[in-house]
Order: C-alpha cells, then structure tokens, then sequence
C-alpha cells in the first residue's frame, strides 16, 4: 500500500466517518420521508388541494429516481470527499430554499434540487462506506451509513408533524437544514483528504447493460410495484387517518411513529431473516402481510366507525411497517444474488432507482384516488400495486426452478 494511501484513510478500526456519513444520509431520510405527515397542513397554507400538494412528492422522488444513476456515473471523476461535501452543501441550501419558499411552485423548484443532491449523495456515501473498511467489516459499514435512511423512516414523519403542528410546516426544512448543515461540517472535518480516490463507478452503459438481464429486470420491477404500493398509501396516510378516525395534528405523529419504529423493525428483522432461512422465504410473505394490512385498511374504512376505528388502524399500521420494510434488505440479497457480487453494486444502485421510481408513481395513483375518490379507497390501490409486485416475484421464482431443471 502506497504512503499516500495510507495517509488518506482514517485509523483501524475507527468509525468516525462512518457516522458522519451516516447523518447525512439521516438528513437525506428525514426529508424525503417527513412529507407525508404534514401533506395536508403544507396543502391548506399554499391553497392547494392535498392531492396537488403530494405532486412536491411525485417531483422529489422521481427526480432521484431519473437523475441519482446519472449525475452518479457522470462525476465518476471527481474526488469522493468534495463531491460528498459539495452534494450535502447543496442539500442544505435547497432546505433553505424550501424553508424560505413563497409559494407552489418555489417550493417545487426547492424539492427538484433536493433530489438531486440527495440522488448524488446516497450511492456515493454507501459506496465511500464500503471503501472505507476492510471486507469483513464491508457489511457493518453498509448498515451504519444505511441505519441514518432507517432511523429517518422511524423518526422524521412523527417529528415533522409534531414540529409543523407546533411551529409551522416550514420549519421542518429549516431542521433538515440544520442536520445537513452538522453533516457539512462533520464531512469537511472527518474525511481524510483524497480519501476514495480510486474507488470505481460504474458508467451508464454498466447500468444499462445491468438492468437488460432479465433477471435482474423482473427483481427490479417487483420493487418497482412493491413501491407503488407503498407510497399509494404513505403520501396521504395522513388525510386517511383524518377522513377514517378524525385523527388530526400531532396524534397524527404518533400514528406515524408507531409506523416508523414498525418499519426499522422490519428491516432489520428482514435482512437478518432472509440471513438465516434464504430471502425467498421473506420476500413472499412480507407481501402477503402487506397487501393484508392494506386490505384490512380498507375494511376498516368502510366498516367502522371513527371512535372504533383507532385501535385496528394501529394494529394495520404495525404490520404494514414490518411487513413492508422487512420485504426491502431481503429483496437486495435476492439482487446480490442473481447479479452476482462483480454487478451487485451497481444492481442494488438501480434498485434504490427503481424504489424511488415507484415512490413517485405511487404518490401519482395516490393523488388520483384521493382526487377523484376518498382516501379510503387508497388501501385498494396500494394492496393491488403489492399484488403485482407478488405475482412478478412468483414468476420470477418458477422461471428460475424451471431453469435450474433444465441444466
């Protein structure tokens, strides 16, 4: 190992960067996933209908979803630690935009910015992660920085709510920032100059390549359905809950947390699952638990009324936060395995894509139903979305047996 090399990478054993990274991808989370509680308070202040307020999610998740691969391979070049630093730079100045937004469309101007510092920022601080450490540690790298996205999904929809109910939804940018901010400084303070300088990124051409095996194609696009579904439902929880048990405000925050503990449950349990009894075993069921939650959703909907409704909707919500997360790290060692481990990077890279890709389509059938319809009807849509999602994956899984047969 060259001097300079050495001189570029942190201590053995040392974690420090790891957890600077990770608050980055926290602040990243929290902003993405924060939205959903507070949809119908940032819709009224705009004079907007929610279904026209959840298009800043439709715009958020799609922008990631188009431009992560490409900004991604496109500054492929540059030094890791300065564009780390400089995505996160911009991610804090577009919560500052967004903070400071006078109307729709300045505030979708700010969330199209944030998704393009946040879709440059997350590949690379995974794949900075994994450089970072010795190989047996590879793992425990990658669960750290990806931990900050998994305590955003426990913590940010809650906070956000309570934060909005209390202060006012601009705020909730204007805290993001602050997280954004932290991580800046911890970037520029405990990055190790010319730190990753040689690490390899896959050009749009790998990706291309990648995604055209149809085995990796039909695992991408049941994540692609499974996030349809999810989000369908996700993006207007929040106008559910009000319409179904007349929950409002910060009682919305704590179903909301109840979901996101539910959910860093679930993928933690799903990845160490899928560890110990294979990943087709935690795949298949998780959508079945899922497309029930969302079916029992609907029932509930239609068949209590508001003062009974409560305790089911939160038994619902348990199971559709394990259930729907647990299916995730158990699908990327699905794709790990039929990539193999030379195309995994660049495999779970177009699965983060393609998840995002189906946030947004998820938040657009979402704002339809609740458009043209009642936020009742949006366990219908989501749970058909999952059922996709699980036929995709049986199919996936006969064509495999019946190759394995053939050989």
């Amino acid at each position: 190992m060259s001097t300079s090399s050495t001189s570029s990478s942190p201590p053995a054993g040392s974690n420090a960067p790891l957890y600077w990274l990770a608050l980055g991808t926290f602040a990243v989370g929290a902003e993405g996933f924060m939205i959903a509680g507070i949809l119908p308070t940032v819709a009224r202040d705009l004079g907007v209908s929610v279904a026209v307020a959840g298009q800043l999610v439709v715009a958020f998740t799609a922008a990631y979803a188009l431009s992560s691969p490409i900004l991604t391979a496109l500054t492929g070049a540059i030094n890791r630690r300065g564009l780390l630093i400089g995505a996160m730079t911009a991610f804090t100045l577009a919560n500052l935009l967004a903070w400071q937004a006078t109307g729709y469309w300045s505030l979708m101007t700010a969330r199209i910015l944030l998704a393009f510092a946040a879709g440059l920022y997350v590949p690379n601080a995974m794949a900075l992660a994994g450089a970072l450490v010795a190989p047996e540690r590879r793992g425990s790298a990658l669960a750290l920085v990806s931990g900050g996205i998994t305590v955003a999904v426990a913590l940010a929809a809650p906070l956000g709510t309570v934060i909005a109910d209390k202060l006012s939804w601009r705020m909730t940018f204007a805290g993001v920032a602050l997280l954004a901010a932290l991580a800046t400084i911890g970037l520029l303070r405990g990055l190790p100059r010319g730190i990753g300088a040689n690490l390899p990124v896959a050009s749009l051409r790998e990706r291309v390549l990648a995604a055209r095996d149809p085995a990796v194609l039909r695992a991408l696009l049941t994540t692609l359905l499974w996030a349809t579904g999810a989000y369908a439902m996700y993006t207007y929880f929040a106008l559910y809950l009000n319409q179904v048990t007349g929950i409002h405000g910060t009682h919305v925050g704590y179903v909301l947390f109840a979901w996101g503990i539910s959910a860093a449950i679930g993928v933690m349990a799903g990845g160490k699952v899928a560890d110990r009894i294979g990943f087709q075993r935690v795949t298949g069921p998780a959508l079945m638990f899922l497309i029930a939650a969302f079916l029992t959703l609907v029932a509930i909907a239609y068949l209590l009324p508001a003062n009974v409704a409560v305790l089911p909707v939160f038994v619902s919500v348990i199971v559709w936060g394990i259930s729907g997360w647990a299916f995730y790290p158990a699908q990327q060692t699905n794709l790990i395995h039929i990539a193999g481990i030379k195309l995994a990077p660049i495999a779970l890279s177009l699965n983060a894509s393609f998840m995002y890709l189906g946030f947004s389509l998820g938040a657009s059938a979402g704002a339809i139903t609740v458009a043209d319809g009642s936020a009742r009807n949006l366990g219908l849509v989501a749970a058909a979305f999952v059922v996709g999602a699980l036929l995709m994956k049986r199919s996936a899984a006969r064509r495999t047996a019946a190759r394995a047969s053939a050989a």
